[in-house]
This record gives structure tokens, C-alpha cells and sequence, in this order.
């Protein structure tokens, strides 16, 4: 039998019947009701139903309630409340009226469902006009998994009290999963989404780079997440996530490799993967230093570990922060009482005008990451004379603790003035659509050069040099690690840099030779068509004679094109592009003048330089991550992760391969609560 759309309720046990409230999308496959409760076990085929008793009585009662196998009693369709077969019709009306008003409204939907078959589909026609929507309940836990994925919330939530309760006053047929269920679910809708994505990544031509970031739950499991990226052949930046991994006790590099391991087998991409962008904990180290002796062992090609430049970048603006922080804890409690409080925010706006202070705007950014660290300081330094005359006006309630005293204003100015340059890098990091290892390079090699400055300047106080100087070990610590010739390609594809930006102690004769044997070795002219001489057919009419003159131009025209095979001198003889360009669409527009050496750059450019976004470890949006993560339970975080990071990038959510169209089910919601609601109208009316 075809069991399609229009034949799934044509059959049942043998007998032609007419289907109500078809639906006309198949969006669930066939799956066990014990599973998830909405499909057949038996491929479509409805369950055997009870030996049908022959009725005695006659009651609009009696379709709420359903009769026992045995004959001997009665169950309530709503609650599951038993009684003898020999009740009273009455009884039952009492029970259905005090118990669940409501009922009659409800009814049809409730004993439709327990009597029909369950199908597989969750999309229906559009019914009879005149007649109300009814809501297939089972669709209230799908779109219950939808918002406790995109909420980031664990199957638990639905099992609270209040929550079921509150579904039951709305509408006391509703039943909601059991938590189990829950979970099942999520662990195939995860199963089916992670084959889409190793399907999506096998489509890929290009070299892949991955990211890992590492965290600890409150249940105290360390947790691995892996990320790819890749530059596809219009020139978009796509990146996925690959998993979230569990990193067994005692979650050293052994355990860290050996998950980075099963995750690159997964998705079959060993041979793909050009780098590893780390966290710098010496575990992360080990664990890729292990993995890159396995690449070169089996000759899988040029592979390189990266530290990550953000977090480097975070340490070393800490240690500029250290002498200031007793401060700016301070003035952090102030502005949290501005953000607080609206007397206190309008009269710091009123200081600020009298004292020609600057213009603020509340609430004012009070997290402990360094963009709100630095609004601390900015507080302090642009609008000091405000925030005293704030605090004194203010006195009972703010207290003289917040007074700063002269020396903490001096000290505070000049860290200021010292980190400022660090704010407006870390501010174009943040901002940059796509900071790759070229410009992340520059950035660095231009923090370095403050620290110099500041260490060498014999204005500078000697506690300021003091720290510059743990400052500048961390730079360099940075710098010799990342200096290598993979990062040297890397950066001097970046069209904004080329060789004239990358910093003195990577930008060598050795590394530019290297880089030239690469290209050539593996991007030679074997691999792509011969480059093109130039003429068309149009030049050879008139039996392809042509005047002498031309013959030597066309000689000269091809030398210089032999000349120029070598893409990648043409390339680096050319004066870098300004640095507003947008480096993808740089390389799109000129990938034909370059066409091998374009290959290599979609390879090398999507090489990350940090582990993690620099706006969630600079700003405060990294608090909600952490949240996030820190309160996650273990048997939910991977799945509700994955699957959330999945949809938010387009992929579909699916159960066990087959679509689950939401945009229906919302629909059909809408319309139920519309056609609901002019019911109640009529109804008054009349």
C-alpha cells in the first residue's frame, strides 16, 4: 500500500474511510510512539484497537470517556479518573463539568485523538468553513522543542509544576512529553542535523580551519567545543559547528586530543584541515603538537597550531589594569548605582553639562571585561569633578568611600592615557568583518610598540614600566609562537598587508622563498588550465594573416605572460590595497587575474587568530555566553547546543532525516487562536 500523504488515514484494519483534517505536508516520519508518542511502530500501521463493546446507553457524556478492555469500568479521556461501568450518565457529567470545564469545547479534538490512529504528518488541510481549527496538541511539543533549543533551556523546564498547571488551565486536554521523551527527541534531532552537516562538509573544495574553546559546568564537566571554517567558492566566510565535546577525567591533553580526534574522524576531514586555532593552555598545546605529529606522519599536508591573539591581547591589557583595579571596583559599584537609580543618572547628566564633562548616556557598561573596565576609567578621567559632585550631593546613600583621592585620579589618568591605544584596538577587532591573521598580526605588532614606548619613555612612573614590562613578556611570548611560515602565507595574502605590514621579525627573504615553493608545489600549472593568451577568434580572420608589426607585439604580449606564471611575484609587487577593503570581495573581483594563487588564498584566509569572537571576550555579551554554558546540565548541553548553533546557521531541524516545517505549525497555531477567538465572539453575541 502507498502510504503517502492523501492514503495515510484511507486505511484502517481493512475498512475505507473518509480522512478528517488531512494534512497535506508529510513533516514527521514514521516513529515510535514510545520514542516521542506521535508516530506507529509498525511503518504507519494503527495499533490494533480493543474488541468494540456493544453500548447500553446513549450520552453526549460517554465520547469523553473511554471503556476498559475488560468492560468493567470507565477512564476519563482528560485526567485518566476511572469509574464502574454502572455510573450514572450524571455522575459523569458532574465529573467532566467541575473537573474540566471547558470540556465540550475541547472535547471533539480529545476524543478524536485517543480514538484515530496516530499518523505521521502534522500539517492539515484547510478545514470546512464555519468550522473552528482544531490544534493537534502533539504539535504544542514540537514548538515546545523549538523554544526550549532556541531559549537554551534542558527538558527539565517543562517538567515544573507551574508550567504544566498553566497548560492545563488554558486547556486541560493538553499533555505534555514526560521529560524522557524530551530527551530522545533531542539526541535524533541532534543525530539528523550532524549528518546534514558531515554531508554539507564533504561538498566542500577548499581547506578547512578549526577552533577550539573550552569551558567548565556547574556540575564541574570540562567541555570542548569545535568549530570549522571555510571559505566556500563565492567567497563567503562559512563557519559550523562540528560538537560540543564532554572531555573525560583528568581532562588533560591526552583526553583533549583524543576527543579533537573522534570529532575530525566524525565528519571525515582529516585530510582537510590546514589549522588549529587554541586557547593557549598548555593542554590545548600539547593535544594539537599531537595531532600535527599524526598529520605529518601520514603526509596529510602543511598543518599549524595557533594561540589565540585575544586572549593573549586580554592577559596583557589585565596587567595594565593591575594597579587601577581597587579603583575601578569602586567606581563600578558608582555606576551601577547611575544605572540603578534615575535621580542619581539625571543628576550626573546635569554635572556633567555644568562642568562641560561631556555628554552620557545611561545605562553605562558595568562588566568586569575590559570594555567596561574601561568605561570605568573613562568615567573617572573625562568626568571626575561629576562623579564627586554626585557622590557628595548624594552622600547617605552613595557613602565617601566613592570619593577618589588625588594620587587614585593621577594613577587613573594615566593608565588611561596608556591603554587608550589598547581600547581602540581591541575596538576594530570587535568590529572588523573578518580579522584574519594578517591584520591581527598588525594589531599586534602595534601593541607591542606601545609597550616599547612606554617601557623606554623616561616620563613614564616606574611602577607603569614595571608592568609594561610583564606586559611586553606576554607579547613576545605571543610573538614567537605565531611567527612562523605558515602564519607568514597566511598574512601576505591578506591584499590590506601583503609584505610591507607584517611585523619586522616574521617578514623575512627565507620565509618569502618558502612561501614561493608552496605555491608553486602545490598550486602548480598542472592543476589548472593554461593561462589564456589573449586573443580571440575575432583577431585571426582573413585566413589568420596578420601585418608584421602585430606578429612582434603578440611575441612581446607573450613573454610577458610567461613572465607572469609566477602569480604570486605579480601579486606582492603590487602596492597593498587600503585597509577599509573588504579582503573576500578583493579576492572574488581579482581571482581571475590570479586564479591559482586565489586557490591558495581561500585555503590559507579562513585561518583564524583567535580561539573565540574578540566582541564575546571584550565585551559584555561574553557574560551571557558564560552564563549559558556555566548552567547547562550535562545530559542536555551537547544537543541543545549543537542544534541551536545549527538552526541559527540555516540547517534545518530534522527528525530522523525528515523536515520539521515550523513555519506550518505556527501557522496552523495562529489560525486555531484566530478562529478561536471569533467563536467566542459569535458566541457573546448571540
Amino acid at each position: 500500500m502507498d502510504w503517502g500523504v492523501n492514503t495515510a488515514y484511507k486505511t484502517y484494519k481493512g475498512v475505507e474511510v473518509e480522512p478528517k483534517h488531512m494534512m497535506d505536508m508529510t513533516l514527521i516520519p514514521s516513529i515510535d510512539p514510545i520514542d516521542i508518542g506521535l508516530g506507529s511502530s509498525e511503518k504507519g500501521n494503527a495499533a490494533p484497537s480493543a474488541k468494540p463493546r456493544k453500548k447500553t446507553m446513549t450520552s453526549v457524556y460517554l465520547k469523553f470517556f473511554e471503556t476498559a478492555p475488560d468492560g468493567k469500568s470507565r477512564r476519563c479521556k482528560f485526567c485518566g479518573q476511572s469509574y464502574s461501568i454502572a455510573t450514572a450518565t450524571g455522575n459523569l457529567g458532574r465529573h467532566l463539568a467541575n473537573r474540566h470545564p471547558g470540556y465540550d469545547k475541547s472535547g471533539d479534538a480529545a476524543a478524536s485523538t485517543a480514538t484515530a490512529p496516530q499518523t505521521t504528518v502534522i500539517v492539515k488541510k484547510s478545514q470546512p468553513q464555519g468550522k473552528a481549527h482544531q490544534v493537534d496538541y502533539d504539535h504544542l511539543n514540537w514548538l515546545l522543542i523549538r523554544w526550549l533549543i532556541l531559549a537554551s533551556l534542558p527538558p527539565s523546564t517543562l517538567e515544573e509544576k507551574w508550567l504544566v498547571n498553566s497548560f492545563r488551565f488554558l486547556n486541560p486536554s493538553i499533555q505534555l512529553w514526560p521529560g524522557d521523551k524530551y530527551k530522545a527527541v533531542f539526541r535524533e534531532v541532534f543525530r539528523s542535523m550532524q549528518e546534514d552537516v558531515r554531508l554539507s562538509l564533504e561538498q566542500v573544495s577548499s581547506k578547512l580551519s578549526i577552533i577550539l574553546d573550552f569551558w567548565t559546568s556547574y556540575e564541574s564537566f570540562f567541555y570542548m567545543s569545535v568549530t570549522c571554517q571555510w571559505i566556500d567558492e563565492s567567497w563567503s566566510f562559512r563557519e559550523v559547528l562540528l560538537d560540543i565535546c564532554h572531555i573525560p577525567y583528568p581532562c588533560g591533553d591526552s583526553e583533549i586530543y583524543h576527543s579533537l580526534e573522534k570529532v575530525l574522524e566524525n565528519y571525515n576531514i582529516e585530510n582537510k584541515v590546514v589549522s588549529c586555532t587554541h586557547d593557549n593552555s598548555q593542554n590545548a598545546i600539547h593535544a594539537c603538537h599531537t595531532l600535527k605529529e599524526k598529520f605529518d606522519g601520514q603526509k596529510a599536508g602543511p598543518f599549524c597550531y595557533i594561540p589565540c591573539a585575544a586572549r593573549t591581547l586580554n592577559l596583557i591589557i589585565d596587567d595594565g589594569l593591575r594597579t587601577t583595579k581597587p579603583v575601578i571596583s569602586r567606581v563600578r559599584e558608582f555606576a551601577l548605582q547611575l544605572n540603578e537609580c534615575t535621580d542619581f543618572s539625571e543628576d550626573f547628566i546635569q554635572f556633567s553639562m555644568a562642568y562641560r564633562e561631556g555628554s552620557w548616556k545611561f545605562p553605562v557598561d558595568t562588566s568586569a571585561r575590559w570594555s567596561g573596565s574601561y568605561q570605568m576609567l573613562d568615567i573617572v578621567h573625562k568626568a571626575g569633578k561629576t562623579m564627586e559632585a554626585v557622590v557628595r550631593k548624594n552622600g547617605e546613600k552613595l557613602g565617601d568611600r566613592m570619593i577618589l583621592t588625588a594620587a587614585e585620579k593621577t594613577a587613573v589618568s594615566i593608565v588611561h592615557g596608556y591603554l587608550e591605544p589598547f581600547y581602540k584596538t581591541t575596538n576594530n577587532m570587535c568590529t572588523t568583518k573578518m580579522p584574519t591573521i594578517g591584520l591581527i598580526l598588525f594589531f599586534m605588532d602595534h601593541i607591542s610598540e606601545m609597550i616599547t614606548v612606554c617601557r623606554e619613555s623616561r616620563h613614564t612612573p616606574e611602577w607603569l614600566k614595571s608592568v609594561a614590562e610583564d606586559m611586553a613578556k606576554k607579547a613576545r611570548s605571543y610573538s614567537s609562537q605565531v611567527c612562523n611560515i605558515f602564519t607568514y602565507m597566511t598574512a601576505i595574502l591578506d591584499p590590506r598587508i601583503k609584505c610591507e605590514l607584517i611585523p619586522e621579525n616574521l617578514n623575512s627573504e627565507n620565509h618569502l622563498e618558502e612561501a614561493r615553493a608552496h605555491f608553486m608545489r602545490n598550486y602548480s600549472t598542472g592543476h589548472f588550465p593554461s593561462v589564456t593568451s589573449g586573443y580571440g577568434a575575432h583577431e585571426m580572420e582573413d585566413g589568420g594573416s596578420v601585418s608584421f608589426a602585430e606578429e612582434i607585439a603578440r611575441k612581446k604580449r607573450r613573454g610577458s605572460i610567461v613572465s607572469a606564471t609566477d602569480e604570486l611575484t605579480q601579486y606582492l609587487s603590487e602596492p597593498p590595497a587600503p585597509m577599509p577593503t573588504d579582503v573576500l570581495e578583493w579576492w572574488k573581483v581579482n581571482s581571475t587575474r590570479y586564479p591559482r594563487l586565489s586557490v591558495m588564498a581561500r585555503d590559507f584566509l579562513a585561518v583564524q587568530a583567535t580561539s573565540v569572537a574578540p566582541e564575546e571576550l571584550f565585551c559584555s555579551k561574553g557574560d551571557e555566553i558564560d552564563k549559558l554554558r556555566f548552567s547547562m546540565p550535562h545530559d542536555s548541553t551537547q544537543a541543545i547546543l549543537c542544534i541551536k548553533s545549527w538552526a541559527q546557521d540555516g540547517i534545518k531541524f530534522k527528525y530522523r532525516s525528515t523536515e520539521i516545517d515550523y513555519e506550518r505549525l505556527m501557522e496552523l497555531a495562529a489560525a486555531s487562536v484566530a478562529d478561536n477567538n471569533v467563536t467566542s465572539s459569535d458566541k457573546k453575541q448571540k
